[in-house]
């Protein structure tokens, strides 16, 4: 078993600052994602838990000390700079389904350190104490009204903001562009459900319907591109095409026809597996 930290960092046009992020994290890194649009970029770390601790820690201390959240705008919603931090357990194969409570141990930790010696709140996400569980939507709508920070202060840190910190299963990033960002907002609440997460936004002069796959063995790329697909042209309007963020597991990508690959943005080098090749 390995450890994903897929960080989510609200840069993603300074390609001097995320080429030292990548230095920081070169050991684990696998991929980096960005968006100037978007003002974002997805950093996929992955190998051993201490060597995910440190490229983690590592990360998070050139992003609070070198971005501020107060001069950032872009399309995707932020807590922070360093937005998002989850932990996942991964077992490179066919089947990679484990426990997410595997890499709690990981995600509390790091939410712990953080708070402690750079001052950035954090919230959990994923199982929690006694049972429970909170998702990372609950935390962007309830963050500091209705949910207080498990670590850290009490208050936004004054040019980090927030961190939510996570311990989940894999999860794939993926976006299908569309006509207008009125197209976008309309199809996003059609195709949100449980195993959809999906905002319609405008990004630059183009639209996407922006969504996160829960469970991507379920539901994966293919499946999601001909909801959106049938909703799109349900409505008189087209879709243009289609985005990977990040990395999906072998699995996923195995479970596609190779004759779509091309038109659902996929190829055969962007999975974890590929990338885990010794370089």
């Amino acid at each position: 078993m390995i450890f994903e930290c897929v960080a989510n960092v609200s840069e993603g046009r300074d390609q001097a600052f995320l080429s030292e992020l990548a230095t920081a994290t070169a050991p684990v890194l696998l991929d980096l994602h960005r968006d100037p649009d978007h003002h974002r970029s997805v950093l996929t770390l992955a190998g051993a838990a201490d060597q995910v601790a440190e490229a983690a820690k590592a990360l998070a201390t050139l992003s609070v000390a070198r971005l501020d959240l107060r001069t950032h705008d872009g399309a995707h919603p932020r807590l922070g700079v360093l937005d998002v931090m989850p932990f996942v357990p991964y077992e490179p194969g066919p089947l990679p389904h484990l426990d997410p409570a595997l890499a709690v141990p990981l995600r509390d930790n790091f939410a712990r350190w953080l708070g402690d010696t750079l001052g950035v709140p954090s919230f959990l996400y994923g199982p929690l104490a006694g049972g429970r569980d909170r998702t990372l939507p609950q935390l962007r709508t309830g963050a500091f009204t209705a949910i207080a920070p498990d670590f850290g202060p009490d208050r936004p840190h004054e040019t980090a903001g927030a961190t939510a910190v996570g311990a989940r299963g894999p999860l794939v990033a993926y976006n299908v562009w569309v006509s207008s960002a009125e197209v976008a907002r309309l199809v996003a609440p059609l195709v949100r459900g449980p195993l959809v997460r999906a905002l319609g936004l405008a990004v630059g002069d183009r639209a996407q319907v922006s969504c996160n796959l829960v469970d991507p063995f379920r539901f994966g790329p293919a499946q999601l591109y001909d909801v959106v697909t049938a909703q799109v042209v349900g409505i008189g309007a087209t879709v243009e095409g289609a985005e990977l963020v990040g990395l999906l597991p072998q699995a996923v990508l195995e479970a596609v026809p190779p004759a779509r690959w091309s038109a659902l943005g996929l190829t055969g080098d962007a999975t974890i597996e590929a990338r885990l090749v010794p370089r």
